[in-house]
Order: structure tokens, then C-alpha cells, then sequence
């Protein structure tokens, strides 16, 4: 890197991905900067150049980069950024720090409190956006269903509904036929033992309903038919536990018993033709996204299922993750 480079850096001033720092004695404010570009989309700190924009220089000694290099040591995890040195017409150098994004798993923290960048400001992060990245973050090798099942062993699994489930998808070209029948290469060929244990998502999709309870109240199906278009009354009201496959046939059942279906004639048909009220593949795929895509983590949640005399509602208990808003998630 050269003098035209840095013009050409800095020529639209600080921002969230470049910082400007007079010299080197202002690199403890800089490290918290080179931790907020890694918690966040990396970025460009130099010193040696006014806020301004003013390339000035400093003297750079062995000391002067043993600072910044103790100063950079306070960053947790450990994370050292591309240190380049310039030097200028004037004798004397800039310093450049490059600091490649945060896109693994970890988030930094300067000193023990984490930071983040807004435009050309930094800043401690807000304990609720570290939450939320956090989760973000770790969220395919340390979300619930990946953790082993404790307490939990493959004699607590329903075998024929394993291979129920190989079958069918084997039938409908899901996936190719595993070439055996043992249930543990089975569970190993899917995903749902690792390093020899038996994982959270095994018991969820295959777990016989009389071994849930204690461990795994969150495997539950609550439906209900209520009187009128509010709460206050219901006709019915049941409480299943079981796997998603046990609790996707019950909640089909529920819905047979309870949606009308009207009938009508036509002509020439020996047949009457059937109506429901709702078109059939749209319920099925709202129950399995309900069973699929909830927040079993917690063992309060459920998937929820509730016909009124206007409505039919289907819900499952979480947040929504991620920082996302009901606003935006519409449908037309």
C-alpha cells in the first residue's frame, strides 16, 4: 500500500469501515474500534491522519508497535488485525490497521465489554444486540436441537416410525436408499447422533410419546374448538404429546373432526364431491411448518391449534429471531 492508496481510502471521510486517528497515542480508543469492525463488517483504521482527512505521519519505533500490538492483546477472543506501514514524503509514516468482519461464530469484546460500530461512531453494544448476535452467531452448532439428549437413548425412539419415515422418503426419490435397516447408521446417516450421542432433534421427530414426559414436555399439541368467535367457550379441548409425526397425524384428526365439509352433486358422477372449508394441502403444510420451524428449546412452548366459528389459527410459541419485527413479515 501506498500514499494513492490511502488517498483513495479516506477520500470519503470516517464511516462505519474506517477510522482516523491522529497518532498512536490514541490507540486505546482504536482497539475498541478494531473490536466493534470485528463484531461487525471489518474495516480500516489508521493513524497518522487527522479526522479531517489530513495525512500528517508520525514517528513509528519499535516501542511505538509494541504498544499497539499490548493495546490489540485486550481484545478477547484473540484477533490481531493486518498491520501495514506507509511511509510519507515528510519522513515521517502511517500506521494502517485491516480488520477482516466478524462472519465466524465469536464476538469480541475490548476489556470484557463488546462493541459495535454506528456510521462513524463507536460504542459499547447494547446487552440485547449482544444477546441477539450472540444466538445469531452460534446459532447452527449450539441451537437446542444439536445439544445431546440427555437423560435420553435410542431404546426411547420409536423404531417403526424410523423406518416409516426411510421408507417414505426413499418412495417419494427424497433421498437414496441407505443400503441398511440399523436404526443407529440410520440416525448417524441423518444427522441426529454425534460423537455418539443421541441428540435433542432425534427424540423431536422420532420419540415414543409414553418416554417424553418427564424430559421433553415441549412435545406437546394443544387444540381446542371453541364456542363463538372468542375463548370464553369451547366444545373441545385435547392435550397430545409425541413426536412431530405422531403430532401431525393427531392434529390432522382434529381438523377432520371438527372444519365442515360441504358436499355437492354433479352431474354424471356416480361420486358426491367434497368441499372443506380449508383447502387441505394448505393446512397440512401450516401444521408441519408449526411443528417443523418452532422453538423447542423451551419447555413451555407448544404448537397450538384453535377453530373458532370465523377462524382457524395455528401458532407455535417463540420470539422471532434474529431482531425481526412482526412489520415486515406479511403475507398477500
Amino acid at each position: 500500500m501506498n500514499i494513492d492508496d490511502i488517498n483513495g481510502f479516506i477520500e470519503r471521510g470516517e464511516s462505519t469501515d474506517l477510522e482516523l486517528k491522529k497518532s498512536t497515542g490514541q490507540r486505546t480508543e482504536a482497539a475498541k474500534t478494531v473490536c466493534a469492525m470485528l463484531n461487525g463488517i471489518g474495516g480500516f483504521v489508521v493513524f497518522g491522519i487527522t479526522p479531517d482527512r489530513n495525512i500528517i505521519g508520525q514517528s513509528v519505533s519499535e516501542k511505538t508497535l509494541e504498544d499497539l500490538y499490548h493495546e490489540l492483546q485486550r481484545i478477547e477472543p484473540p484477533a490481531f488485525p493486518q498491520i501495514d506501514i506507509v511511509p510519507l514524503p515528510n519522513g515521517q509514516k502511517v500506521i494502517i490497521l485491516t480488520v477482516a468482519g466478524g462472519a465466524g461464530s465469536e464476538l469480541y469484546t475490548y476489556d470484557g465489554r463488546p462493541y459495535h460500530r454506528q456510521g462513524p461512531t463507536t460504542s459499547r453494544m447494547p446487552r440485547q444486540q449482544y444477546d441477539r448476535l450472540l444466538i445469531e452467531r452460534m446459532h447452527a452448532s449450539h441451537r437446542w436441537e444439536n445439544q445431546p439428549a440427555t437423560g435420553i437413548s435410542s431404546d426411547d425412539l420409536d423404531p417403526e416410525e424410523i423406518l416409516r419415515t426411510i421408507e417414505e422418503a426413499i418412495r417419494r426419490g427424497r433421498m437414496e436408499d441407505p443400503g441398511t435397516r440399523d436404526l443407529s447408521e440410520i440416525l448417524m446417516g441423518l444427522g441426529l447422533i454425534h460423537d455418539g450421542e443421541l441428540l435433542n432433534a432425534a427424540v423431536v421427530l422420532f420419540g415414543r410419546s409414553d418416554r417424553l414426559l418427564p424430559l421433553y414436555p415441549q412435545c406437546v399439541l394443544r387444540m381446542a374448538r371453541f364456542r363463538g368467535i372468542d375463548k370464553n367457550e369451547f366444545i373441545d379441548n385435547r392435550q397430545e404429546y409425541g413426536n412431530a409425526f405422531q403430532l401431525l397425524i393427531r392434529a390432522q384428526r382434529f381438523l377432520l373432526d371438527h372444519l365442515p365439509v360441504a358436499g355437492r352433486i354433479v352431474p354424471n358422477l356416480f361420486e358426491r364431491i367434497d368441499d372443506p372449508l380449508y383447502p387441505t394441502e394448505a393446512l397440512r403444510e401450516a401444521l408441519a411448518n408449526a411443528l417443523c420451524h418452532r422453538d423447542y428449546g423451551g419447555p413451555g412452548g407448544a404448537v397450538s391449534i384453535a377453530i373458532f366459528d370465523d377462524r382457524l389459527e395455528i401458532s407455535s410459541t417463540r420470539i422471532l429471531p434474529f431482531g425481526l419485527t412482526p412489520d415486515p413479515v406479511s403475507f398477500t
